[in-house]
Order: structure tokens, then sequence, then C-alpha cells
């Protein structure tokens, strides 16, 4: 570690092994980011991310390279949640994520929850390029605060596009220094979780889905593409992950 604190890369690449399956010719993470391959099922491989130091702290760099190639499926999960804290260095922590599907390609991409401890400071960005015929289940879950803890400054943008076109580009940012009115009505409305669910499926571009209300605190809006957004808010982690886990089952 030196005065800017941690910088980590963790990259994969999942393919098609010919034979049914799925390979995974690069797997490699330093530092604090370790891969492990799991047991997969069926055609599809399974990776779990390991958090080996905690962080990331302040002024950490952190990055997360993912590429599945056509005929490849992957699964991609963590151990354990992901906790932003303060650290001893200056400066803003970041977070990267990059992921790139090909067409014929499919990834579900589900850690755990990111947790924005007191006085942290943490920019989180994730892009996603996507085939014309990828499929995609991305989940993302922001927890602010530990239990009876204020939180720390949280800025999250998600960006997805599917054949080189835009179909959502979203920012959050919640916590001190944010802009006013984050944790109000129009916004969080007291919630201290928050996440996002992106699924993308060539099939929506026929039959897209309908906007509607899923449960109380979570909604299901089409995107200008094969693909829907759900986001919801709640009180806890516990209830976030209840109601996303619903969400997904509704959309079949």
């Amino acid at each position: 570690m030196n005065a800017g604190g941690v910088r980590a890369v963790a990259r994969m690449r999942a393919r098609n092994d010919g034979r049914g399956g799925t390979c995974l010719p690069e797997l490699e993470g330093d530092g604090p980011l370790a891969l492990r391959r799991t047991r997969g099922s069926g055609a599809e491989a399974r990776v779990m991310l390991v958090g080996a130091m905690s962080g990331p702290l302040g002024g950490d760099h952190f990055a997360v390279h993912t590429e599945v190639e056509d005929g490849a499926r992957l699964r991609v999960g963590s151990a354990a949640a992901t906790i932003a804290l303060p650290g001893q260095a200056k400066g803003e922590a970041r977070y990267d994520v990059r992921i790139t599907v090909a067409d014929g390609g499919e990834l579900h991409w589900l850690p755990e929850q990111l947790i924005s401890a007191r006085d942290s400071d943490l920019h989180v960005s994730t892009r996603v390029e996507l085939g014309a015929s990828a499929r995609l289940v991305l989940r993302e879950e922001q927890v602010l605060g530990r239990a009876g803890e204020e939180p720390g400054r949280l800025v999250s943008r998600l960006t997805v596009r599917i054949a080189g076109r835009c179909v959502l580009d979203q920012e959050l940012a919640c916590g001190p220094g944010a802009p006013g009115g984050w944790d109000g009505p129009a916004v969080l409305a007291g919630h201290r979780a928050v996440g996002q669910l992106v699924v993308v499926r060539p099939e929506f571009a026929d039959l897209p889905p309908v906007a509607r209300v899923l449960g109380d605190g979570a909604a299901a809006v089409p995107l200008s593409g094969p693909a829907v957004l759900v986001t919801a808010v709640a009180s806890d982690a516990l209830r976030l992950r209840r109601l996303l886990d619903e969400a997904l089952v509704i959309l079949g």
C-alpha cells in the first residue's frame, strides 16, 4: 500500500468450451480481490469474489473486469458484503466494475450488499456492454450505514448499453456532501437500503414487460431495449433482498 491507497484489479473471462459447458481461460485477482471458481450447474460456470482484506478504504481504487463470450454462461457472486470504510489515506475510494457480454452470452451478476460506513467516501461505477442477443441479470444493493450508524458518502452510477445503444444511465448520491433531498420523499424517503435489478432478455424485444408496482417499495420499469429495471427501497438489507428476489420470480 502507498500514500494513495491500494490499487487492485480482478479479471475474469468466460468461454464456451465446445462441450456444452463454460471454461474460464482468465481468472485472476490481486491484493484484496480474490476470485474463486465454485461448482457450477449445467452449462454455467460460477465464480465467487472473495475480499482478502478490509475495504475499500479512503484512497483505494478497486476494479473488476468481466467478459462473457458467445455461448458462455457465467454466474458471479461474492462471499460477503463489501464495506466502505474511511481508512487513513485521504481522498475518495473508487470501485469500478466493467462488464462485457457478447451475443449469445449470459451473465448473472449477483454480489452481496455494499455497506457505506460512517465517514467513508466511495464512488462506484458499473458499466455494462451487451451484444444484441446477450442475456443479463444484474443486482446492485446499497446499505446506508451499519446498524445504528449514519452513512458515509456514496455515489453509485450504473450504465447499460445494448448493441452500442445506451438503455440506462443513472446515478444516486447519498450521505454527507450529496445533493440535498437524497433522503427526502422523492428519493429514499428515509429508507436505508436501496437496490436495482436489471434484467435483459432478447424475448423482451417482442413482448416487453409492463411497468408495475412489485410489492411495498419496489417497481419495475421497461427500458428502451429488451430490458427492464427494478428499483427497490427498504428499511434494511434483508427486506431489500426479499423485494428483489420476489421481483425476479415475477419477471419469470
